[in-house]
């Protein structure tokens, strides 16, 4: 009888040490376009733009963002239509991006402005959050414009 117990008891050891698998948490906002993405951002505002600033963001803390590359995309399209792809990193997986994409100025510059918003009351792990999104800037008349993001100038195009 010892013995029947002493395995009981042995098995049941045994078994709250094995290693278990959680089921992933429910995501309820849309993914990145990439599929190399591995974070979630808010559900766009805006047609052309889904990383627009949205009505809630004044509550939330603003934050920089480390951006690795931007390439200018030109479509072969009628009328031809640009988009910048930009990778990089999130400080955290709970920073959401935000993009402020500005008409072309009188130079025919075209500017964006990249940062992140967080809950400033939430707990979040300290690790990089790699990101890859297109943006979309639409078709521009007749010109030489240049792309400029956080002040940095990354790339030109002839429309």
């Amino acid at each position: 009888m010892k013995t029947f117990i002493f395995i009981l008891m042995l098995a049941v050891l045994l078994a709250a040490c094995a290693p278990t698998s959680l089921p992933d948490a429910p995501v309820s906002e849309p993914p990145l376009v990439s599929p190399k993405a591995t974070m979630t951002l808010p559900k766009p505002t805006t047609n052309n733009n889904p990383y627009a600033p949205q009505t809630g963001d004044l509550a939330l803390r603003r934050g920089n963002l480390y951006l690795d590359s931007a390439d200018v995309l030109v479509m072969e399209s009628y009328p031809v239509q640009i988009a910048v792809n930009l990778k990089g990193n999130l400080p955290t997986p709970c920073n959401h991006l935000r993009a402020v994409i500005d008409q072309p100025d009188a130079d025919q510059n075209i500017k964006i402005n990249l940062y992140t918003v967080t809950d400033p009351k939430a707990m979040c792990v300290q690790v990089l959050q790699p990101f890859e999104v297109n943006l979309m800037l639409g078709s521009f008349p007749g010109g030489h414009y240049s792309i400029w993001v956080n002040s940095e100038k990354v790339g030109e195009f002839d429309s």
